[in-house]
């Protein structure tokens, strides 16, 4: 889940979160084998962190045209500078991520 104000920390995306677990339980930052599954399309800061950790397959299920950087804004790993990108899975379980976000942001205000 998202940290950034019980952290301080603005970068404490839940993405960010679980690239970082994940690169120092597996000792390495290239999670070229690993899959992310997250609720919310990533913005631009969790893209290029899930390009940078080379991770092979990244699932969403709620899109986010306010903030998301995956298919919307943008569009990180359509750039040319973007040197990895992973297959992208969306849609899935999007009606009940919706909801599940309502509540999770209500209750961050």
């Amino acid at each position: 889940h998202n940290s950034p104000r019980t952290d301080h920390d603005p970068t404490a995306h839940a993405e960010i979160m679980a690239i970082r677990a994940a690169a120092k339980a597996l000792g390495d930052e290239r999670l070229t084998d690993c899959e992310l599954w997250v609720t919310l399309e990533p913005c631009a800061m969790c893209a290029g962190a899930i390009a940078h950790a080379r991770i092979a397959r990244l699932y969403y299920a709620a899109s986010d045209p306010k903030g998301g950087a995956v298919e919307h804004g943008a569009r990180v790993f359509d750039q040319p500078q973007c040197l990895h990108r992973p297959e992208v899975y969306s849609g899935m379980g999007e009606a009940e991520a919706a909801e599940l976000l309502k509540g999770f942001f209500r209750e961050r205000r």
